[in-house]
């Protein structure tokens, strides 16, 4: 079919990824003279019905924004509050929330992996296609999966919204005979996190390159997680440079579009990415050494900017994140309470923790008695939209240079630039639509 003249290409309903949307690509005269990812989901108001509840509300109705990484809500929020009270959160409780927390790296990133993004590799249209064909691949992401799942239902209550979190600690901690089975389940696990690395390294690659400013936490002496500095490492070549996560918003800053109901950001005038590639080029040093290994074997470098490859980054991170969870169960004494008192204050505070897909930051002001007469929340797809458009918008530009791509090959080479990002509007985003224009 030629290009000429101006035609509409519609996608149905994409699968693997969550949300609603649409990809408007705008062509003249063979050049991709426009990306524009049109987010039409309703706004959820979350900041909004936040002002005026009370200050240890915000962990249990923020992890509703996402049943896929609630724990990332909980935390942020966690944080955030306790810094406007003044209250630092240490020691085993401490250890614990990072505890909860590699569990959702466990089970998203492993759900991201095998279920959302290896079908593209391996040219099948879902994983129940994949499963027809690669069935022991399959299964062991389902039991990596589980294994996060066990650790967010003993910590959190359960592995979806959990309910054991809240400001200042938990409302329960387990002893050190509930936490030994599933030491023993990760250390059964490892062995899977070791074969997803090897497996997902040998996928086909495209060439790609994101030049986009990496943002990601970082904290002295290991991977950032649960805490940590906002850090960037500029796609300019530049030195690595940090700012106190009070200054977040000076430095991110949200911009309405009029294509989108969802929030775009910046970070210092400039398109950013933030999620595992940040990570792993900012902390990587950080890894345990099993999981250094790990990606020296698939071959990554010390900086990832291919977001293809990306698929290899996470599947380090939860063997990273099983290593992790090893070494804190094993290290484990259960705290004298399962919290620490956190009286109200007036005040603001912010908290900011590495959800699975990139830096989620949030701000709080309390009012005496501990309402919350303002808040902020700022998820990681919101800051890659822009990045997202740019990275859409040089693959195909690339792949009109190379030839005459077809309605077919170039909507699928957008559906993979977009699952290379694992974008969450809800926190992600369902692309129901593709529309191409040309002229």
């Amino acid at each position: 079919m030629t290009h000429r003249g101006s035609r509409v290409l519609h996608v149905g309903s994409l699968s693997r990824v969550e949300g609603e949307g649409a990809l408007h690509l705008r062509v003249d005269n063979g050049r991709v003279a426009e990306a524009r990812l049109q987010i039409y989901e309703p706004p959820r108001f979350f900041e909004a019905f936040l002002r005026g509840r009370g200050y240890i509300e915000p962990p249990d109705i923020t992890a509703r924004v996402c049943g896929i990484c609630p724990v990332a809500y909980q935390m942020s929020a966690c944080a955030a509050i306790e810094d406007a009270c003044g209250i630092t959160v240490d020691g085993q409780l401490a250890e614990l929330r990072r505890l909860l927390y590699c569990g959702e790296w466990i089970e998203s990133q492993t759900l991201h992996i095998y279920l959302l993004h290896a079908p593209d590799f391996l040219g099948r249209v879902s994983a129940i296609d994949l499963a027809r064909t690669h069935r022991a691949e399959v299964e062991r992401g389902l039991r990596l999966k589980q294994t996060g799942n066990a650790l967010m239902e003993l910590l959190g209550g359960r592995a979806i919204h959990p309910v054991n979190v809240r400001v200042g600690g938990f409302h329960r901690v387990p002893t050190r005979e509930e936490l030994r089975p599933l030491y023993e389940r990760l250390k059964r696990g490892l062995d899977d996190a070791w074969s997803t690395v090897r497996w997902v390294g040998r996928f086909d690659f495209p060439d790609a390159h994101c030049d986009e400013d990496l943002l990601a936490l970082a904290e002295p002496g290991r991977y950032a997680i649960a805490a940590g500095t906002p850090t960037v490492l500029p796609g300019d070549g530049g030195p690595q440079r940090s700012f106190p996560v009070q200054d977040f918003c000076e430095h991110v800053v949200e911009r309405q579009v009029p294509h989108s109901t969802a929030l775009q950001s910046e970070l210092d005038g400039r398109r950013h990415l933030t999620g595992s590639l940040a990570r792993y080029a900012i902390n990587g040093h950080l890894l345990s050494p099993a999981a250094r290994q790990a990606a020296a074997e698939a071959g990554l470098k010390a900086v990832c900017r291919n977001p293809f490859r990306s698929i290899i980054v996470r599947a380090v991170e939860v063997l990273y994140a099983i290593d992790e969870a090893m070494r804190i169960i094993d290290a484990y004494e259960p705290p004298p309470r399962p919290s620490v008192e956190v009286p109200p204050r007036a005040g603001i505070g912010h908290g900011a923790t590495e959800a699975p897909r990139g830096l989620l930051y949030h701000r709080y002001a309390l009012d005496a008695d501990g309402t919350v007469t303002d808040a902020r929340l700022v998820p990681p797809t919101a800051q890659n939209q822009g990045a997202i458009e740019e990275d859409l918008r040089r693959l195909v530009q690339a792949a009109m240079d190379d030839g005459d791509p077809g309605d077919t090959e170039l909507t699928a080479l957008c559906e993979r630039a977009i699952r290379n990002h694992d974008p969450c509007i809800s926190c992600s985003t369902h692309f129901l639509e593709l529309s191409i224009e040309r002229t």
